[in-house]
């Protein structure tokens, strides 16, 4: 049987599954990234959460002893795209926090086998979730500044400091965090990467409220908390080796465009309902008409340039700097796409409360202002720039290391 037939076989069956297992009370519902659930849906979400991770698709292409399904990069995206027909979805990644998508393929990495063993499961299934630990008040784009301490006390290490844009910090239970290790070193080679439980007297977290309402960011401090040495990701003072890599995995789940998990209204059926059409059916504004065909092409230009990237790879997709370039081709998509809807509705689109707006107008005007962030988490737009120009193009350096 050919490698195609395989996959046909395989979609079938993908199929198969998830018509008999998806919850019919969730079909059509939205789960924003910093929304709530409506309660009465919250059954049902655990169910399917217990199905996925039986399955293995909670995170698909992992090894089976951790808690994945062993599937090859073709396959999952086979389940992904039945589950989108199905007007199903695969919440896990997004009940982990980061663990599905930045911490667990470090892990996968650079983990010993112990560390594998304790920490993949409970991410896989969607039980435990994580925040990271990277940026400081006076680190940001510069994260190598970073001034977190963690001092060697035996078994354990101790760490004084204070992080910030900890997306989940405050309902995750365990955290990735990037501590200064040996303070004489030059700032790049004296930083490890350290796990630690959320769950301790010594760290308090903070919830900070943006513009567009709720958040998932948070200050966390940490005050003598504690990291067992059992827990250091890669090698001592050699932080800033997994730090990268870990980046990188996170730039490569960032490549398709922001939204939220359920199906949303075509763009261009927006703008015929808001804008209106003339008789031959077109968009009545043409300059707004040639906006929003560039968009769309921008939009097709992305998803070809992935689905080539893919190709080349025969499947087996590697993470490396051309992540960067997606993340910024991502971040124009989706940025351009709100800019355009809340044109679109005009002052519908700009509504916050009140009984004369839609739920899809109410949304649409959060979804531009939480959209505005999409250029600076996950490393600035500008910071893709220079790694795209370094490691890419291969232009001189001219700002530091990494």
């Amino acid at each position: 049987m050919s490698e195609a037939q395989d996959l046909d076989t395989f979609r079938s069956e993908a199929a198969a599954w998830i018509d008999e297992n998806f919850p019919a009370g969730l079909k059509s519902i939205n789960l924003g990234m910093e929304s709530a659930p409506d309660p009465s849906v919250e059954g049902d979400l655990e169910l399917w959460r217990q199905r996925l991770a039986e399955k293995g698709w909670g995170a698909p292409t992992w090894p089976e002893q951790y808690g994945g399904a062993g599937l090859s990069h073709p396959q999952a995206k086979v389940v992904s795209q039945e589950l989108a027909k199905a007007g199903a979805f695969n919440h896990i990644p997004m009940i982990a926090g980061m663990g599905v998508t930045m911490v667990g393929p470090t892990v996968l990495e650079y983990g010993t086998d112990d560390q594998k063993e304790r920490h993949l499961p409970g991410i896989a299934s969607g039980e435990i979730r994580w925040c990271l630990g990277l940026s400081e008040p006076n680190a940001g784009s510069d994260l190598a500044s970073l001034s977190t301490k963690a001092v060697d006390d035996g078994d354990c290490f101790i760490l004084n400091g204070q992080k910030i844009w900890t997306s989940g910090a405050d309902i995750s239970q365990w955290c990735g965090a990037l501590v200064r290790t040996k303070s004489d070193a030059p700032k790049h080679d004296g930083i490890s990467f350290v796990m630690l439980p959320m769950d301790q007297p010594g760290v308090e977290t903070r919830p900070i409220r943006l513009i567009a309402g709720a958040s998932p960011f948070c200050e966390t401090y940490f005050n003598d908390a504690r990291a067992e040495k059992a827990d250091l990701l890669g090698e001592l003072n050699d932080g800033w080796s997994v730090i990268k890599r870990l980046l990188q995995h996170e730039r490569q789940s960032q490549t398709t465009a922001r939204s939220s998990t359920g199906k949303s209204t075509p763009l261009q059926e927006v703008a015929k309902k808001y804008v209106g059409v003339n008789d031959d059916g077109t968009l009545a504004d043409t300059d707004l008409r040639s906006r929003l065909a560039t968009h769309l092409m921008d939009t097709q230009a992305h998803a070809l340039t992935i689905a080539r990237i893919t190709a080349e790879a025969k499947g087996n997709v590697e993470v490396s700097a051309a992540a960067s370039i997606l993340k910024n081709s991502a971040t124009r998509v989706a940025q351009t796409k709100s800019e355009l809807t809340v044109e679109l509705m005009g002052s519908q689109g700009l509504g916050w409360e009140g009984n004369q707006f839609s739920d899809q107008e109410l949304g649409t005007v959060r979804e531009w202002l939480g959209g505005k962030a999409i250029s600076i988490y996950g490393g600035s737009f500008e910071v893709q720039n220079n790694i795209i120009s370094k490691n890419i193009l291969g232009l001189p350096e001219t700002t530091q290391k990494g």
